[in-house]
């Protein structure tokens, strides 16, 4: 609900902080404890797990017209997850009001972000989605640095540069697979998924520009966005969805969406622990980590096909992104003790 290095998710995407981590003084955190641990498990099991449900989902074109009321549905459901944290007797953070005009650009950015996310898992193959994803990092810092001046370190700018070019060689590789029959990734799958993770780094960087001048955290921010962001999804569903047929949904399709649901409540608590317990740069392996595990499964699983130009640009990406999360590591570490 992976940004950023704290980034925000499909709902599975938006993390939930008790407090704000400035990424440029915050050091990491010792060893995680037991809970944590327990939280880390957890939130990489829903997190791959949400992929999976929302593709079989997306699968039955009934569902995949019908992305807006499904967002909201999402957003529903962390919704009311934030708001029974914040009360007692849990009360992990304390709740915070804003004007809604004042977040009505970040509402409709978090709306579209999750929308163009879902829309490239419905039409693009699920290892393809997910290596789009990579740009993130790239894309964010870009507009950090367009918009605010702000620079990375050279050596997280020389690491982007294999993961730019291993995410650009998978996507050359699906185009030319487009014509065959075996291709599970059409030409609406490549435009969303590269527009999903621009509007989602412009996201990123507008969240932590709103942290800058609202003083809220994560949570009491998305507890202000939930409500609006449902509001303004469901009102536009009825002029743009295509709703099913619900007497004719199996039972089985619920139940896949109440898992869908259920999984994105288990990775927004969960992630709350990990940002909070085990600091960013324990975050973003995890987050690292769940993308591969997801591509693996997109393998095992689901029968992918990867030809051996795919794998190496797949594994310039992966590489290409922990050495960038490193290098940021490094000038944390390089920060704290001056």
């Amino acid at each position: 609900m992976e940004k950023d290095n704290e980034k925000s998710v499909d709902i599975s995407t938006i993390q939930i902080t008790h407090k704000h981590v400035d990424p440029s003084n915050s050091s990491e955190k010792g060893a995680p404890d037991l809970r944590t641990k327990t939280c880390i498990i957890i939130n990489i099991i829903a997190t791959v797990a949400i992929v999976y449900v929302n593709k079989s989902i997306f699968s039955d074109p009934n569902f995949r017209e019908c992305q807006l009321l499904f967002v909201a549905y999402h957003f529903t459901v962390t919704w009311l997850t934030l708001f029974l944290a914040s009360r007692q007797p849990i009360g992990l953070f304390t709740p915070a009001r804003t004007s809604l005009l004042t977040i009505l650009p970040l509402t409709v950015a978090m709306g579209a972000n999750v929308v163009l996310m879902n829309l490239s898992l419905a039409y693009s193959s699920v290892i393809f989605s997910q290596i789009v994803r990579i740009l993130l990092a790239p894309l964010t810092a870009m507009m950090n640095l367009v918009i605010y001046g702000a620079r990375i370190p050279s050596l997280a700018v020389a690491a982007l540069v294999p993961a730019s070019l291993g995410v650009a060689l998978v996507s050359y590789i699906e185009g030319a697979a487009k014509g065959s029959a075996t291709a599970s990734t059409s030409m609406l799958g490549v435009i969303f998924a590269f527009s999903g993770v621009a509007v989602s780094a412009l996201y990123t960087v507008w969240v932590s520009a709103y942290h800058r001048t609202l003083k809220l955290t994560t949570a009491q921010l998305l507890l202000n966005q939930l409500p609006l962001g449902i509001t303004i999804l469901l009102g536009t569903s009825f002029f743009t969805d295509k709703y099913p047929e619900w007497t004719e949904v199996s039972g089985q399709q619920w139940a896949m969406v109440a898992l869908s649901g259920f999984c994105a409540m288990l990775i927004n608590v969960s992630q709350f622990y990990i940002i909070t317990n085990a600091g960013p740069v324990s975050s973003t392996v995890v987050g690292h980590l769940k993308t591969i595990l997801i591509i693996g499964l997109g393998w095992v699983v689901k029968h992918e096909a990867v030809g051996h130009e795919s794998a190496l640009g797949i594994a310039f990406a992966v590489l290409g992104i922990f050495g960038y999360s490193y290098a940021l590591h490094l000038e944390r570490t390089r920060i704290a003790k001056v």
